[in-house]
């Protein structure tokens, strides 16, 4: 029963996962809303999230690995959660991004420049700080990433603890 829990869990992190990269890429594509590095920063941890994820539905027969996969991506989303409200507290309010660890970590990935419809850095973090409902974006990556933490360490835990 427990292993059944887990396994939904998961694949609803899948499902939020890409249901959250397609609404970024949407406001950006359709809507014109430009991302910052801050916020393509979060689009890979998000895809990271969500192989973590999967990865952990398909070894569920092996208990431990499947668990640890999950404990992996509740880690990374408490990341994801701490670099949403460093968008949201510093470098909303900075004019540039430029160098800041999200510049610099998508500059070395390569991702920006291989993957450019995707993790392209295309505004800088004042002018990338749109709503959408009210609510700014940073503040909706937050609370996407609670709901991704919270969603895999369950299922960790049900995963370790079920036999």
């Amino acid at each position: 029963m427990r292993s059944r829990y887990a396994d939904q869990l998961l694949l609803l992190t899948v499902f939020s996962c890409v249901a959250g990269l397609a609404i970024a890429l949407i406001s950006q594509h359709v809507f014109e809303m430009l991302p910052c590095a801050w916020c393509v920063f979060q689009r890979v941890l998000i895809c990271v999230i969500g192989v973590l994820a999967l990865l952990a539905l398909l070894t569920r027969s092996q208990r431990r690995v499947s668990s640890g996969l999950a404990g992996v991506a509740a880690l990374v989303s408490l990341g994801g959660m701490v670099s949403a409200i460093y968008q949201n507290q510093v470098a909303a309010k900075l004019e540039s991004c430029d160098q800041t660890f999200a510049d610099r970590f998508m500059t070395a990935s390569g991702l920006d420049a291989n993957f450019p419809s995707v993790f392209g850095i295309w505004a800088s973090c004042a002018d990338a700080k749109v709503d959408l409902l009210g609510v700014s974006y940073d503040i909706w990556a937050l609370l996407l990433f609670a709901l991704l933490a919270v969603m895999t360490a369950v299922a960790a835990g049900l995963r370790f603890n079920s036999r």
